[in-house]
């Protein structure tokens, strides 16, 4: 098949298996797809490795060390599919410097940093215990809604890996969900939530990017997204909304 008639067969819901019949376009959009993912999970879990001795007691560091270490398995996983098509595996995972943050006080929207194609949300510092368990909770509830839709791209292998993660990723919003809980027991912890949250918030939603996309176009027609930004947006506002009523933040 032509490009042009690959791209007609994805517009309509087509499905690739392997990197031989990948289109140049394709293959590029997908690869930046799955360097996004990678990078991400690869700075969350640098972030949050940090949080794992700041954890109150046993359980919950043990949960911290959890969600550090299959974050890194979740990168492991892609980059694997990214091995595919050529990138070299072992010069990819030491080229950023996951661990760095900027100031706590910057503020980049959704700008991408120096090649590095991690979330913008995962350029920012974590401060002691509960301002990580509120971002866990905060952006764990983002990659709900945006696993719901990575799992439906049309390259097919890829698809099969985000649904295996899907319910591991709910799982870091659950665990961080129950020390929210038990935060939001006292005055101190509550007052403490509720300025993590004012901070982690806005930052977590420049992760969704701009309502009207005209990249969102493009990649539907490859069929690598099919619902816009701002329905992902509202879906993610209706739970945090639905978790503040619960947890009286």
């Amino acid at each position: 098949m032509t490009e042009m008639s690959i791209e007609d067969y994805l517009a309509h819901g087509g499905k690739l298996t392997s990197p031989g019949n990948v289109p140049a376009r394709y293959r590029g959009e997908l690869l930046r797809l799955m360097a996004s993912f990678v990078d991400s999970e690869l700075a969350a879990s640098a972030g949050f490795a940090d949080s794992i001795n700041d954890a109150p007691g046993i359980k919950s560091r043990i949960a911290a060390a959890k969600i550090t270490l299959e974050k890194a398995d979740h990168a492991e996983r892609v980059l694997r599919l990214m091995a595919e098509f050529g990138v070299d595996t072992e010069r990819y995972e030491g080229v950023h410097p996951w661990a760095d943050r900027l100031p706590r006080d910057a503020d980049i929207g959704a700008t991408r940093r120096d090649g590095d194609m991690r979330l913008s949300v995962f350029h920012y510092p974590l401060q002691g215990w509960i301002d990580a368990v509120v971002m866990n909770v905060v952006q764990g509830l983002a990659a709900k809604v945006q696993l719901a839709e990575l799992s439906q791209v049309s390259y097919q292998p890829l698809a099969e890996v985000f649904r295996a993660i899907a319910p591991v990723e709910a799982r870091h919003a659950e665990l961080g969900i129950e020390g929210l809980a038990q935060i939001a027991q006292t005055e101190g912890g509550r007052a403490a939530a509720e300025a993590s949250l004012a901070y982690w918030l806005p930052r977590v939603a420049a992760g969704f990017g701009a309502a009207n996309s005209a990249r969102f176009e493009r990649l539907s027609r490859l069929g690598l997204r099919h619902r816009t930004n701002a329905a992902m947006l509202a879906d993610w506002e209706a739970e945090i909304a639905a978790l503040r009523t619960d947890l009286t933040l």
